[in-house]
């Protein structure tokens, strides 16, 4: 959420801001918000006067006598203050709604984008930064589906029967692979000074409409029926939640999770993209970073959760390459976000994971706050990031497609051996 004072004083950083994201309706609801919020604050003044009127008339008639003035005076007082009550609460109603209103606005109005955030229309228009690694095969390399479907590592058709589309049962070596990313992963952010994290798997709707604009993300999001939760389709989610509505000691801070969890989506906004076998699924295992922080530190830190992804995928060996996104990929959180998109058998880069600086926009949303010490009055609110460190199913479809062989079995990635106990899949 937006801070109300930066709309109040410099309205022209937010429309033009908003003019860079193409969001032209949303323009028309900050010019909304400009004339509620003026509107709010007169309407404040206003019971605020009548409130004052009302004291004073009652502390008059308090003192008056019979011997200062007649009792027609005191009875037309009396009429007078009488009045004023049915006024305050008139007024009241109107400023409730002029409240929950400005507030609705806020809460929809997207972050302010970082200057460097390149504009374009779509995730066609973000701009490599980087690449890592390259992989050339001496045969016609298979898709990560017919690699799994050959080693019998996958059953599609009886997850289909049983769950419906795009769930999957996992078996034998591939079920063991993904419990050995997690772990590698957790082990990685360990010694980065991270606290493992295995959050809540539901969480309530005050809680999402501070993390996420639910009008934007509710189509991804299940829904448990008759109850106020919702599956979680990230445990950055129930992570940034964690300190909804406190105040956390200077010291305390950066405070760096490393989340685990099963995480679930619709993924009803994802036609038209590449969705084959693992790689677009209503459930996956994913080790999400997750950091609470000072505003002064929260680029540097930005620049640190990337290099612990590239850390990572570098030790894996899987190629990658780093685009900066566009302000028409952004969504409504971050100020800034890097996406890293794995190197596959046909040649293409898609995406394995995000890392996103969302600044105070979150904490605003949360209400989390920090202060210098235990006891004094909060300095302003906390600034929050989040990265993918590895979504596992991803990991296992890059895995199957760049290290496959030949004869259609698949090599595991040295650093890998530890956790899985074995080094080929035959």
């Amino acid at each position: 959420m937006l801070d109300i004072k930066l709309i109040r004083e410099s309205p022209e950083i937010v429309e033009n801001d908003l003019k860079k994201r193409g969001e032209k309706g949303k323009i028309e609801l900050l010019h909304d918000l400009i004339r509620s919020d003026k509107e709010r604050r007169e309407l404040i003044q206003k019971v605020e006067q009548l409130r004052r009127q009302r004291n004073e008339i009652t502390e008059k008639i308090s003192m008056m006598t019979l011997k200062e003035v007649s009792q027609a005076i005191i009875e037309h007082e009396k009429k007078i203050a009488a009045l004023i009550p049915p006024k305050i609460k008139n007024l009241q109603e109107h400023l409730e709604q002029l409240n929950s209103f400005c507030h609705n606005a806020l809460m929809q109005l997207p972050n302010i984008l970082d200057k460097s955030v390149p504009v374009g229309k779509d995730e066609t228009e973000n701009v490599e930064i980087r690449r890592w690694g390259k992989k050339e095969f001496d045969f016609e390399p298979k898709n990560h589906l017919e690699v799994a479907l050959g080693l019998d590592l996958i059953d599609l058709e009886r997850a289909a029967k049983v769950s419906g589309e795009r769930f999957y049962y996992i078996k034998k070596e591939l079920a063991l692979l993904d419990m050995a990313v997690q772990r590698f992963a957790l082990d990685y952010l360990v010694k980065k000074g991270f606290v493992v994290t295995e959050p809540p798997f539901m969480i309530k709707r005050k809680a999402y409409e501070g993390v996420v604009d639910l009008k934007d993300f509710e189509h991804m999001i299940y829904k448990i029926q008759d109850e106020d939760l919702y599956m979680i389709a990230t445990s950055e989610h129930p992570m940034a939640a964690m300190h909804m509505d406190e105040v956390l000691n200077k010291d305390d801070l950066p405070i760096k999770l490393a989340g685990v969890s099963p995480c679930f989506r619709k993924e009803l906004g994802a036609h038209g993209k590449y969705e084959k076998g693992l790689f677009r699924m209503h459930h996956f295992n994913k080790v999400e970073q997750f950091v609470f922080c000072l505003p002064e530190h929260s680029w540097k830190t930005h620049e640190e959760l990337q290099h612990n992804v590239e850390d990572m995928m570098q030790q894996l060996g899987i190629p990658f390459r780093i685009v900066n996104c566009c302000t028409g990929d952004m969504g409504s959180i971050a100020s800034k976000k890097y996406d890293t998109e794995f190197l596959m058998a046909d040649g293409k880069y898609r995406e394995i994971g995000s890392n996103s600086n969302c600044t105070d926009y979150q904490a605003r949303r949360l209400n989390v706050r920090w202060r210098e010490k235990e006891g004094v009055a909060p300095s302003g609110f906390v600034h929050t990031l989040n990265s993918t460190a590895l979504v596992t199913s991803r990991v296992m479809v890059a895995i199957l497609e760049n290290f496959q062989r030949s004869d259609g079995s698949v090599d595991i990635p040295k650093v890998l051996w530890p956790y899985t106990g074995f080094k080929r899949i035959e």
